[in-house]
């Protein structure tokens, strides 16, 4: 079964407002958490293979925070579609994926991020969907495990296997 990671980046600063949305950094937060939430995903054992980023720079930021805890260094793609991008244009990019990624990251923004892991998040324990549905915030990362074996039909949902945030962990 393939696995997908919705992700949201870090925790990004507001304190330059000459900068547009786009080139935002992360700020201390986010720069403590984002290690703290790949550690846990190594750790359960959920490693992607592939990482399908946005082009910002706050998720570029957490991505190159995540990467060094996966020592198999998965292969990234940032795409500037992930940036703003509605729930149904991000499950069209991961039906793209190639059939040889077994886990793919997807690293992007919200509302998307939140409102596709709400939907995706059909099947199993009622606390952790109950906790998807309700609140999203910086750095989550949804872990579901699709019900399907194909990136083409993600849409279908699948079992939910964690739903890490960082405030929950350390």
């Amino acid at each position: 079964m393939r696995r997908l990671l919705l992700a949201r980046h870090a925790k990004s600063s507001w304190s330059d407002i000459s900068l547009a949305d786009h080139d935002r950094p992360l700020n201390g937060r986010g720069r403590r958490a984002a290690p703290l939430v790949a550690a846990a995903l190594e750790e359960r054992g959920f490693i992607p293979e592939l990482v399908y980023s946005s082009t910002s720079r706050r998720t570029r930021d957490t991505w190159a925070l995540m990467e060094p805890r996966f020592g198999s260094h998965p292969h990234v793609e940032y795409l500037s579609d992930l940036y703003h991008a509605s729930p149904r244009a991000v499950l069209d990019i991961v039906a793209g994926a190639p059939r040889t990624a077994g886990t793919l990251m997807v690293l992007g923004h919200n509302p998307s991020t939140h409102a596709l892991a709400a939907h995706l998040a059909r099947g199993g324990s009622r606390e952790q969907r109950d906790r998807v549905v309700r609140s999203f915030p910086t750095g989550a990362v949804a872990v579901i495990q699709l019900a399907e074996d194909d990136w083409g039909s993600a849409s279908e949902g699948g079992r939910i296997l964690d739903f890490i945030i960082p405030r929950r962990l350390g």
